[in-house]
This record gives C-alpha cells, structure tokens and sequence, in this order.
C-alpha cells in the first residue's frame, strides 16, 4: 500500500548545466548518499568535510536544478489524486480508491477487487494483539476470502448472519478465514440478523454463545464494515423485509443501511426501532471502535457512503473512482469523522 518513490542522482535537464562541474559532481554524489545508499545528512558531511546545513542546500539545490528528481508512484489500479481529495473532504484517516473495472457499468456495487484492496489495507492496519471486527456484507465476505496476512489477532463476528443456511458460505466463514490467517481466536455468531421480534432478538442474544461475542464488541480495536444502499439487491436488510416495512423505513428518509442501522441523508440515524430487532453491534459501540474501516463502491452506493461517512461512525475508507467522483461532486461539509461527531446530538 505505501507509495513507491524513484530518485535518479545523474545530471538531467538543462537546468542542470548551471551548475559548475565540480558543484555538479560534489551533489551528484551527495545526492546519491542521501537518496540510493539510504546516509544522513551528518554522515554525508563527515565524508565530505563539510556542515550538514551544507549537505542540506546542497541537496535542496540537486533539486531545484532538476539534478535529482523525485516521481511519487502508486500502483496503476489505485488513484492517489482521489483518495487524498476525498480523505481530506470528509476528514477519514485512511482512503483507498480504486479504478472501477474496465468495462463495468458505473453503477455495478462492490466491485470484487475491492475486497483485495481492503485486504492489504487491512493487513497494514492490524497490529499483534488487537481485536478485529468484521460485519456481514459481501464486501467484507470478498476482503476476508481475499487476506493472505495478518498479524495474531482475535477475530470477532459484529453481526448476525444474512440468512442462516448460508452462514458457512457468508459472515461466519469470513470470521474463520480471518482467524486462520492471523493464527488467533475465532467468535463467530450462528445467528440471524433480523428477528421477528425484540423479545425473540434479546432472547437469542442471552445465549452463551452469542453472549460471549458480544463481550468483545468493547474490546474490537479494528472493524470492517459494508455500506447499503436502500433499494433491492444493494441493502442485505431491505432485503429481509417485507414490502410495508421497506416503504416504512423508506418513508423516514432512509439513504443508507450499515450492519442494521439506518441512516438519513445528512448522517442522522433513523428507523432505531429495527435494531431492537437485530443482532448487530450497536452504534455507540462502533463509535467507540478506534478504526472503522467501510469498504463500498460503485455510482450506484455513493449517495449511501456519503450519508454512513457523515455519520461519524467511519474512520477509513476503501472505495473505486465511480463512486469517489460522485461523492467529490457533492457540495463539502463537515468533517465528522475527525472526531466521531454524532450528528443527532448535533441535532439536538
């Protein structure tokens, strides 16, 4: 993930020729010091018997005379120009943008090499010893079949699964390849998301084992969740409803769904009700969650990442040009994700 950086120490460019041939040699070689052979600046100057605010101007002149120059490159398929525009307009820590696949139509959501990115970004953000959080959405399920490396770690499930008889094939598998990858502890939950009820929902959460993963949603230091959008095939739980609720919670403004919670235009959650219905990780506790990584793309899901990321509930971001170009086009507001702002006390 870290930006690869070529340094040529030859003379290049007219602007080069300005300087005397022995200037010229004497920071053609201090540049080679300093840049290929990896010295400091008070290692150069002992060889060459000269003050490290010498060696300082010297290299700074390398580079104003075009002697060295400096190309910062990133791998073809990801955008740097976007993610850091798009980094510094919602106030995220990280952003990974991705090119949308050649051929793909600018609406296809979650594209699967999203997954990939979010796997490497996941395995440089994970140290030995944290509590790693994973949410159902295929985004997370294509990251977890997707990870190669990860540093020790407890893996934990954040949500029920989308449909139980899949559970082996979704949510609780990518709990499992997570652990296996790292080498640590796997807590999974054999659970439905949705619930007819409240009541059949906290019963199911008092079970042993679910209780159990729930003791460590306090504990999660790293999460990666998916975003969706509410419409059909893009949200897995307007797909669990039933037509009357979709147009319900349609009816409150709903713009996007994240792990069961519902959220209006301007980041406000709406719908709380369905929660109680639900076996997720509560908002408040995501909040808490240090790093919140959201993993979604494509036109079609861009309004929904905008509305989950003035949340402030997100902190990362991996995501593809189709829908960083939509979201760059929105007018810029707040940046909630500095300091995990809730907008409803805002509100309020």
């Amino acid at each position: 993930m870290a930006e690869d950086s070529e340094v040529s120490a030859v003379p290049t460019g007219r602007s080069a020729t300005r300087m005397g041939p022995a200037e010229l040699m004497q920071a053609a070689a201090m540049a080679r010091r300093f840049y290929l052979e990896g010295k400091s600046k008070i290692q150069i100057a002992d060889e060459f018997g000269v003050s490290r605010f010498k060696v300082a101007r010297v290299l700074e002149s390398a580079v104003e005379h075009d002697l060295v120059r400096i190309e910062i490159r990133v791998p073809a398929e990801l955008d740097a120009e976007r993610s850091d525009a798009l980094r510094a307009r919602f106030g995220l820590r990280h952003v990974v943008v991705a090119e949308s696949p050649p051929g793909a139509a600018d609406d296809t959501p979650d594209p699967e090499h999203l997954g990939e990115v979010a796997a490497e970004l996941l395995g440089e953000l994970v140290s030995e010893g944290d509590v790693l959080g994973l949410a159902w959405g295929r985004s997370t399920i294509h990251m977890a079949a997707a990870l190669r490396e990860l540093p020790p770690c407890t893996v934990v499930q954040l949500t029920g699964v989308y449909d139980a008889g899949t559970a082996e094939r979704g949510s609780v598998e990518a709990v499992r390849r997570a652990a296996a990858v790292s080498g640590g502890a796997a807590h999974p939950i054999y659970a439905p998301m949705l619930l007819p009820d409240p009541g059949t929902a906290a019963a199911l959460r008092r079970q042993p084992g679910i209780a159990a993963a729930f003791e460590f949603f306090d504990r999660v230091t790293i999460a990666a969740v998916s975003i969706g959008s509410w419409e059909p095939g893009i949200s897995a739980v307007h797909d669990m409803l039933g037509k009357d609720e979709r147009e319900h919670y349609a009816s409150l403004g709903v713009a996007a769904e994240m792990s069961a919670h519902l959220f209006a235009e301007d980041g406000r959650r709406v719908g709380r009700d369905l929660g109680e219905r639900c076996i997720t990780v509560e908002a408040e506790r995501l909040r808490r969650v240090p790093e919140v990584v959201a993993i979604a793309g494509g036109r079609r899901k861009a309004d929904a990442i905008g509305a989950v990321l003035r949340s402030g509930l997100v902190t990362s971001l991996v995501t593809d040009t189709a829908a960083a170009d939509r979201l760059l086009a929105q007018p810029s507001g707040r940046q909630p994700a500095l300091d995990r702002e809730d907008p409803d006390l805002r509100a309020s």
